[in-house]
């Protein structure tokens, strides 16, 4: 069992670790939003070709490996030691445009009475978020 941890949240596959990340197509879009179609990589509208002199390291055996994909598109892949937990971040260029945009994520948190509360209840008013961290 290997735990994939990404933009789209968490996902637990069969896989056997090997160093890469080796899945069935359908897992590999449940995981990344990357759909395999005829004409490369999918998401949405937008398809990166598979280089030729990389379809072996891309595709084989019917499935895909999602970290050298990851690794092709410049996007940060850590994994565990052992290689059963993956974290497939966002590329630098996707983090500029959404911080540039000065939109923050919708999240929910609880106050002290454990009511939760979500930011986009508080949507068109001035909100204050202050955080902290130990490290």
């Amino acid at each position: 069992m290997t735990v994939i941890l990404s933009r789209l949240g968490e996902f637990n596959v069969n896989d056997e670790p090997t160093g890469e990340l080796w899945l069935e197509p359908e897992q590999a879009a449940v995981a990344s939003g990357w759909e395999l179609r005829p004409e490369g990589f999918c998401r949405g509208d937008i398809c990166v070709p598979v280089p030729l002199n990389k379809a072996e390291i891309l595709i084989a055996d019917g499935k895909v490996n999602l970290s050298a994909f990851w690794n092709h598109m410049g996007m940060p892949a850590a994994t565990s030691i052992d290689g059963d937990v993956w974290a497939l971040g966002e590329g630098a260029e996707s983090r500029a445009v959404e911080l540039q945009s000065l939109d923050a994520p919708d999240f929910t948190l609880p106050d002290l009475a454990g009511v939760q509360h979500s930011l986009s209840d508080y949507h068109g008013k001035k909100i204050l978020l202050a955080t902290w961290a130990s490290w």
